[in-house]
Order: C-alpha cells, then sequence, then structure tokens
C-alpha cells in the first residue's frame, strides 16, 4: 500500500521559513518524480514544484521560483520544500504526490498519489 505523509507544516509570520517533509512507503521511490501542490480554500489545486527521479532537475511555478527550494534524498524516500520569505498569500494545504517517470510534472492528472495535505499559514 503506497502512503505519502507529509508533515512540518504550521503557523509562521511573514519573511519566516518553513520545510515540509513528504515521506514516502509501498513504492520504489526512485522510480517516482514527486512534486508539491497547494490548495487555499475555494480553489483548485495547483502546481508549485516537481522533482525528477534522480533530483537533478526540478520545475517551479513562477510564483515561487526563487522563495522555494525542492530537493529529494533516495535514500530516505523523502522529498521536501523549503519554504523561504513567506507571505500571507503562501497561506494554503500542501500536498506531495508521486507520479511514475522519469521527468517531472506540473500537472495534477500526472500524480498517480497524493499525500493528506499539511496546513500552512502565513501571518501578516
Amino acid at each position: 500500500q503506497v502512503r505519502l505523509v507529509e508533515s512540518g507544516g504550521g503557523l509562521v509570520q511573514a519573511g519566516g521559513s518553513l520545510r515540509l517533509s513528504c515521506a514516502a512507503s509501498g513504492l520504489t521511490f526512485s522510480a517516482y518524480a514527486m512534486g508539491w501542490f497547494r490548495q487555499a480554500p475555494g480553489k483548485e489545486r495547483e502546481f508549485v514544484a516537481a522533482i525528477d527521479w534522480s533530483g537533478g532537475n526540478t520545475n517551479y511555478a513562477d510564483s515561487w521560483k526563487g522563495r522555494f527550494t525542492i530537493n529529494r534524498d533516495n535514500a530516505k524516500n523523502t522529498v521536501y520544500l523549503q519554504m523561504s520569505s513567506l507571505k500571507p498569500e503562501d497561506t494554503a494545504v500542501y500536498y506531495c504526490g508521486a507520479g511514475l517517470g522519469v521527468g517531472y510534472y506540473i500537472t495534477v492528472s500526472s500524480y498517480e498519489y497524493w499525500g493528506q495535505g499539511t496546513q500552512v499559514t502565513v501571518s501578516s
């Protein structure tokens, strides 16, 4: 059974930082691209960042480019999202996804598995 478990969310002041983690089990982690998405209340899930199976290629949505960094540790079956210079508009539930393949993916439909999400709240 595949499980993705996010952690590291919380309440932080604007300008602060958080590091989200997503621990995977039940799959061959290095065979999967990983991605982070977010969903704000009343909005659709949107792409934040993605990383390929090796960690050598990454992609970011423009809104978070330069502030967020995605990386992965295949030995620990974990993907991370380092979030810096946080803004109130970054407030959302953040989800990690796993998509089988060698590239990286920016669409929700490309991911077969999802975690339960972790809440990030940025206060002004």
